[in-house]
């Protein structure tokens, strides 16, 4: 019984990096993104693998049974990536260290953020899920303290900011207590600055103003200062405490009844998206020194790790392929004559007609 050849070709599993929802994969070398994965069990391919070889018993033919050569397997790409996370929230608290967002966030949701009554408490973002008394939720972030400078790198405002991209709404939560001798006007509008710096469309995204600790409000003064410049800049206004609940449920529920108004668009933007794929089989080039051709390029790289130069046959696959890619016709239109050499890789050939 005459045995059948079998030409098995290897097929290598694909690899999956597990990342959190939020995700964003970044080219280090330009910085575009390739991939946003805030969807759920989302799954993006950002590098295809090398293409598989082929055994001896592809490249038999009627008159070539038992071929003496076969193909390798080709390398894939190398791609430096960095892994970013943004978290995903409906909410993002914005202001000053130290200005209730914590204590805020605590009182609304099941969170348990570290709370203390001194700066950077919060050194890391929080989430947590509000439930109104209608049954509507949503999530909330809060992004510690913003300080001056923070779009620049300053303290670790690039850590917080890039938080808040996600986010459909913002609650600018100020200090109108007065207790740290504070301009709740000059707080708003240094943290509006930070915002535009940092992305001009934060500074454009829907924004409550929320009068925070006005149980410890020694003048009202700054109160009615920062009421001016709500109605300057088109913006709402709520006054609450915190600590005491004062004005929360109204603000939750004002909140609750602003996200369904709210698109829920992709906050992260994706200009050209970049597919990575093996270079075309034809590419290749043609560099003329006197009377040597130096053929180079990808295609002619993955060709010769076919070939066994030593074997009769393989030397004939290489020259059929050479022709069929197109190198021969090349070489003749720069006027290759017959003895003139052609260099491959470290091999070197003799041309003849």
């Amino acid at each position: 019984m005459e045995k059948e050849a079998i030409d098995l070709v290897n097929h290598g599993e694909d690899l999956y990096v597990k990342v959190p929802r939020g995700t964003v994969v970044k080219d280090v070398k330009t910085g575009k993104i390739l991939a946003d994965l805030s969807e759920e069990n989302q799954t993006e391919l950002i590098l295809p693998g090398g293409r598989g070889g082929k055994g001896n018993s592809h490249f038999a033919t009627s008159t070539r049974q038992a071929p003496r050569f076969a193909q390798d397997g080709e390398k894939g790409i190398e791609l430096e990536v960095i892994l970013e996370l943004k978290l995903l929230a409906d909410v993002g608290l914005v202001g000053f260290p130290n200005v209730g967002k914590s204590t805020f966030l605590s009182i609304v949701t099941s969170a348990t953020p570290k709370i203390a009554d001194y700066h950077f408490t919060t050194i890391t973002p929080n989430l947590g899920v509000a439930k109104t008394e209608y049954g509507d939720s949503f999530v909330i972030a809060d992004i510690p303290g913003i300080i001056e400078g923070a779009s620049e790198g300053v303290g670790l405002g690039l850590e917080f900011l890039r938080h808040i991209e996600r986010t459909r709404l913002l609650l600018h939560f100020i200090d109108v207590s007065g207790a740290e001798g504070r301009n709740p006007v000059e707080d708003f509008y240094v943290i509006q600055k930070e915002l535009k710096k940092y992305n001009e469309k934060l500074s454009k995204r829907k924004q409550i103003i929320v009068a925070n600790k006005i149980d410890a409000m020694q003048d009202e003064t700054l109160y009615k200062e920062l009421e001016k410049v709500a109605k300057k800049e088109n913006m709402e206004i709520f006054k609450i405490s915190a600590v005491s609940r004062e004005g929360v449920n109204d603000l939750m529920k004002h909140i609750a009844e602003v996200l369904k108004e709210l698109p829920k668009e992709d906050l992260v933007e994706i200009e050209d998206k970049i597919v990575y794929t093996l270079k075309d089989e034809k590419e290749f080039e043609v560099e003329v020194n006197k009377n040597e051709f130096i053929v180079t390029g990808p295609a002619i790289e993955r060709l010769m790790r076919r070939v066994n130069i030593q074997d009769r046959e393989s030397m004939h696959y290489l020259q059929k392929s050479l022709a069929s890619i197109g190198v021969d016709d090349e070489l003749r239109r720069l006027g290759i004559k017959e003895g003139d050499t052609v260099k491959i890789l470290d091999w070197q050939f003799e041309w003849y007609n």
